[in-house]
């Protein structure tokens, strides 16, 4: 029989400001740091992307040291990067980048989304590198919403795509570095579903919009508690859908390893912070214009 999981911490998803970009940013808050192996989640719009009105276009910059992931919920994006990829990322797709040792990318709406407006909204999420892998080459996989499997509950009102890991006998389509799953879940109406998860990971929902339930108890609402963590101590969770809502739930294998971040690099020790920004500014990540 399984065992239902604890709570460990909740929160608001506060908002941060990142130059012209107003975001939300569940984690890190000065209520918690990490849920090891995710360091960072930032909750972009929607905003209304027109030619008058086009905060979220990142020019070319440079990461190290751990994989930079985008779930795209509303919209279209254009990936680029320094291995030569460019791809359109639409509604529901996901774009996973690998950054190892270096790799240069820039992302931002379409000439022709932008020319046609419409709302953008997506999850950018940093997942950790061990230190024995965060010097591997660098590599990008694209994930199509029509090719993620997906599993449902008994009355097909909540859905899960499983972008990564494993559930019920579905499989991720991305090949992930350490052991994770990343599931992107939706809610059409009332309906409860029971979500097992290996008892060696931390773990996490965050409410994009709508309800939730979570073991019976916690309510998560925009707006409100967004976030919620979970002790290791038990091997699944359960969810109750009230109506529509959009969810993200992960979960992964601790590194349990000294984290230094500077800015686009993460890496585990300072003297590995100089080295990438180096490195970079001698060309050893690429080029991308």
């Amino acid at each position: 029989m399984k065992k239902i999981r604890t709570i460990a911490h909740t929160s608001s998803s506060p908002f941060v400001n990142m130059g012209e970009i107003r975001l939300r940013q569940p984690i890190p808050n000065d209520e918690i740091e990490q849920v090891d192996p995710f360091i960072l989640l930032h909750h972009y719009g929607p905003y209304a992307i027109s030619e008058f009105n086009n905060p979220f276009d990142l020019g070319p910059h440079p990461h190290r040291g751990f994989e930079p992931i985008t779930l795209l919920y509303k919209g279209e994006q254009l990936h680029r990067d320094s291995l030569g990829n460019e791809m359109l990322v639409k509604a529901g797709d996901v774009q996973w980048t690998t950054a190892g040792r270096g790799i240069i990318h820039a992302e931002g709406p379409t000439k022709e989304f932008v020319l046609k407006g419409g709302e953008l909204e997506g999850i950018q999420l940093w997942l950790n590198l061990p230190a024995s892998k965060k010097m591997i080459p660098a590599s990008y996989q694209h994930a199509k919403s029509e090719i993620i499997e997906v599993v449902e509950n008994d009355n097909n009102n909540i859905s899960l795509k499983v972008v990564a890991g494993a559930l019920n006998g579905k499989f991720g389509v991305i090949t992930a570095q350490t052991s994770v799953n990343v599931f992107m879940g939706s809610s059409r109406g009332d309906g409860e579903l029971e979500i097992e998860l290996p008892n060696y990971h931390q773990a996490l929902i965050y409410l994009l919009d709508g309800e939730l339930v979570v073991n019976d108890s916690l309510n998560l609402k925009k707006g409100a508690t967004q976030f919620v963590s979970f002790d290791m101590d038990g091997d699944a969770i359960k969810i109750i859908s009230r109506g529509e809502s959009n969810f993200l739930i992960l979960s992964g294998e601790p590194i349990n390893e000294k984290l230094v971040q500077h800015g686009p690099y993460v890496m585990n020790s300072q003297t590995e912070i100089m080295e990438a920004m180096r490195d970079y500014n001698m060309g050893k990540m690429g080029y991308l214009y």
